[in-house]
């Protein structure tokens, strides 16, 4: 490919409701979306999921956005061929900037599909027609609340629910839950909330509710005590935060630190790296599923994709549209469909269709770069 354009704008949505878990409480989402022009006119989308304060990890919109504009656009703007592959073998000298670089790739990766004609699924080897997906709860005012509020999305038909939790809102809201839905299946996601001393504590309650998954309970780079908590467990434990490459992945392995894997596009770094690591992690016989975050529908679009390929076997975070934005990016909603699934859209590239219109509203800033 030889890429003619590009623009790069920074959005803003506002959320159906606040999502507040162990960061902090987000009421609006502001984020990168990027848009790559071939030669030919055709047009590929990506969506950089770094947020606005450096919570979740140390980049955010700001810091993406300068180095999309200043290092990542202008090398590919001089390059006469450009493809996934060889942009992340460019990009690999500068360090981290994993969410920046993701959203490059992923733009890269539906750009390549619509020109070949095909889906981004089906061009990265996918073969599922829909895939199975959860909720997740965020940090309710009140128990009750919580437990109205998880009623809500079962009765939408959602099948798996997963509950943010942290210290001083755990054991209790997740009991309660558990009593007033004795057979649904609950995950439970810290955000690396928890100090390493906790682990008896945490396997406590978890086991007492009968929690299928625990989430990045401890610090990223806390690997021990997460090994600590997963030996012997009753469930399984979940690494998020502290995989964001291959060699952070075989630490987890080696250590036992990990029995199911949370795959971020952004967290790691592209669509393809995070396919390499499901790959390397189901060799292991280490289930993986696909994570959001808080996407518009051209994330969400790149995310589903991704988790109709073989290597992802749990349920994923990739919740219906209406779940999160009053108005979103796209013209056609995905929508929760029989048995908790999504469809994946048929193509070519993303198979979904952006709206100018929603774009022009959302905007709060624009950048527009030429050959």
């Amino acid at each position: 490919m030889e890429l003619r354009g590009a623009r790069l704008d920074e959005l803003e949505l506002e959320l159906v409701e606040p999502f507040e878990t162990s960061f902090g409480v987000e009421k609006r989402r502001r984020f990168l979306l990027l848009e790559l022009e071939e030669r030919s006119g055709e047009v590929g989308y990506g969506e950089c999921v770094a947020t606005a304060d450096p919570l979740y990890s140390s980049e955010t919109v700001t810091t993406a956005n300068e180095m999309i504009a200043t290092r990542f656009l202008p090398e590919l703007l001089r390059s006469r061929s450009v493809d996934p592959a060889s942009f992340l073998r460019s990009a690999a000298r500068y360090k981290g900037n994993r969410m920046a670089k993701a959203a490059v790739e992923t733009a890269l990766v539906d750009l390549a599909a619509r020109l070949s004609g095909e889906s981004v699924a089906d061009h990265l080897g996918g073969g599922r027609r829909r895939i199975e997906v959860g909720v997740s709860v965020g940090i309710q005012p009140t128990v009750a609340g919580l437990v109205r509020r998880v009623g809500r999305y079962l009765d939408d038909g959602y099948r798996r629910i997963k509950l943010k939790v942290r210290p001083g809102w755990d054991a209790r809201p997740v009991r309660a839950v558990r009593a007033a839905y004795p057979d649904i299946e609950i995950w439970v996601d810290a955000n690396q909330a928890y100090p390493t001393r906790n682990v008896a504590r945490i396997r406590r309650w978890a086991t007492a509710s009968r929690v299928a998954q625990v989430e990045q309970a401890f610090p990223e780079r806390a690997i021990r005590a997460h090994a600590d908590l997963a030996r012997g467990a009753p469930f399984r434990v979940c690494l998020d935060e502290s995989v964001v490459d291959m060699p952070s992945l075989e630490d987890a392995l080696d250590a036992g630190a990990i029995s199911s894997l949370n795959v971020k596009t952004g967290r790691v770094g592209g669509a393809e790296v995070g396919q390499a690591l499901a790959r390397r992690a189901r060799r292991a016989r280490v289930p993986a599923w696909v994570g959001g975050m808080l996407e518009s529908g051209v994330g969400r679009a790149h995310n589903v994709h991704l988790a109709s390929l073989p290597e992802f076997v749990l349920p994923n975070d990739l919740s219906a549209s209406d779940r999160y934005y009053h108005e979103d990016v796209i013209e056609r909603p995905f929508v929760l469909g029989p048995g908790s699934t999504l469809e994946v859209p048929k193509g070519p590239g993303i198979g979904v269709e952006v709206s100018e219109r929603a774009v022009r509203r959302a905007r709060r800033r624009s950048r527009t770069f030429r050959r």
